[in-house]
């Protein structure tokens, strides 16, 4: 034996003295007061102490799953061995072993393993498992944004409907609006809405297995999955989530493998009574290349529309997001900014970086004209993108009409209406004015034009399909 070690077990107190299951004790107190609460429960807490071994000084400590005994051996064998020096006096060897449902495999010591020939063969035969339990369990955290919460998302009336289910959902998950289906164009709220779920639901129940992915990354999952043969590793890791959040489900279209896994997993979720909540760009039965059976299983909860943000609500956000940067807002500027940018939130807060880095590294106060200079490259872009003539045919298309019919005399409905539409976009989007537009639009009087602006005004106020179908025409026109 080591002359250092046999003069440490010479030195130090007996096990009877100190006793192990004490040290477990102490160890997981000290461990409570270095690691945050989630930390200690997600990593600490499902371990056991399992025995000792007086004749080899030893103590064992049980891990639920190779993915987490890995982990702990990687991340926590110094700490564990520095607990056990402190409280026996360097006496002691801790040994870490796979515990599942009372039964126990050693898979090595958290110290080097010395004397123990057949340790390198073992991890050896064993790692190809472990590769794939790592693959799928993934850190067993739930990859949400702490910044997204319900205090920091801005409402009005586009969201509102949205937002108070979403606060429904996370008092009650599991048993009101499951699944819940948002949809909206980009940059309108929907992933800050279903983050703001999964960190309510963490703060309640810090235990709870919560995960946010991006369809793109479960695509990539699956065909991991795939590679590895570990779909029973993949299953039994989504299968056992308490919360899933699975934004922007449009990129599953034609994807017949990680559609079949993904209705497995809904119905194994929905089954045990978690929480499944979607998004999308459009409305569910709109998304092409999606299997029937999982769009009925979409429209079986509660399905909702983010709209595209009203000026009061723009003007509410920039102000709000200024606010937060320590840099206060004027309305009038932000009136001003609003009015040019409507399309969505992410929009508005890239101009707002632009204009409080602008004020920041001149030294200047917000104001109307410095929001002008910091924004022109923006606004020149839009200026020059958006015309009339660009929105005549943008809306013709949307709409399956043909450009000529914007000029001419018919009246159908199928063609007057997108008339009156691409008539109000015009009036919204450039800066025409109401006997110009006319001029465009066939050398129609401007009280038409007037007519088709307030009608198309009032009616958008009311009607979220038209909302979203003309959010949809703006979002092409700016891309």
């Amino acid at each position: 034996m080591n002359p250092l070690k046999m003069n440490n077990l010479q030195n130090s107190p007996t096990l009877n003295a100190l006793s192990p299951p004490r040290f477990w004790d102490d160890a997981l107190s000290k461990l409570a007061r270095e690691l945050s609460p989630q930390q200690y429960k997600t990593w600490i807490q499902p371990l056991i102490f399992v025995g000792q071994d007086e004749s080899e000084q030893s103590l064992t400590i049980g891990a639920p799953n190779r993915f987490k005994l890995d982990w702990i051996k990687k991340t926590f064998s110094d700490r564990f061995q520095a607990l056990a020096c402190d409280y026996f006096g360097c006496a002691m060897t801790v040994h870490l072993v796979l515990s599942v449902d009372g039964a126990r495999e050693d898979v090595g010591q958290l110290s080097s393993p010395i004397g123990n020939p057949s340790f390198k063969e073992e991890i050896t035969t064993k790692e190809d498992s472990l590769v794939n339990e790592q693959a799928f369990e993934i850190e067993d955290h739930s990859k949400l944004n702490p910044n997204l919460t319900f205090e920091t998302f801005v409402t009005g009336k586009a969201n509102q409907l949205a937002r108070a289910a979403s606060i429904q959902v996370a008092h009650n998950p599991g048993t009101s609006y499951n699944p819940m289906f948002l949809y909206g164009g980009v940059g309108l709220g929907k992933t800050h809405l279903i983050h703001a779920i999964g960190n309510h639901l963490l703060k309640e129940k810090p235990n709870a297995r919560i995960r946010y992915i991006h369809a793109e990354q479960y695509v990539s999952d699956v065909v991991r999955a795939y590679q590895q043969k570990a779909f029973d590793r993949f299953k039994r890791y989504y299968h056992s989530l308490d919360l899933l959040l699975i934004d922007d489900i449009q990129f599953f279209s034609g994807k017949s493998r990680t559609q079949e896994e993904f209705f497995y997993a809904f119905e194994a979720l929905l089954g045990n009574k978690a929480q499944v909540i979607i998004t999308s760009d459009t409305y569910p039965k709109k998304i092409a290349g999606i299997d029937d059976r999982l769009i009925s299983r979409f429209d079986s909860g509660l399905t909702v529309a983010i709209e595209p943000p009203e000026l009061e609500m723009r003007v509410a956000i920039l102000m709000k997001k200024a606010l937060s940067e320590g840099i206060p807002m004027s309305e009038d500027v932000a009136f001003f900014v609003a009015k040019h940018l409507r399309s969505n939130v992410r929009e508005l807060e890239g101009a707002l970086r632009k204009i409080l880095a602008y004020v920041r590294f001149h030294g200047k106060e917000v104001t109307i004209e410095v929001a002008k200079v910091a924004l022109r490259d923006l606004l020149s872009i839009q200026n020059r993108q958006i015309s009339v003539d660009s929105i005549q045919k943008a809306v013709a298309d949307f709409y399956s009409i043909k450009v000529a019919d914007m000029y001419s005399k018919k009246r159908p409905a199928n063609i007057a209406r997108p008339r009156q539409i691409a008539m109000f976009m015009a009036k919204e989007l450039t800066q025409k004015s109401l006997p110009e537009i006319g001029e465009l639009f066939g050398g129609r009087d401007h009280t038409t034009v007037l007519h088709a602006v307030r009608k198309i005004g009032e009616e958008r106020s009311h009607n979220s399909q038209l909302n979203h179908e003309v959010h949809v025409i703006e979002q092409t026109l700016k891309s």
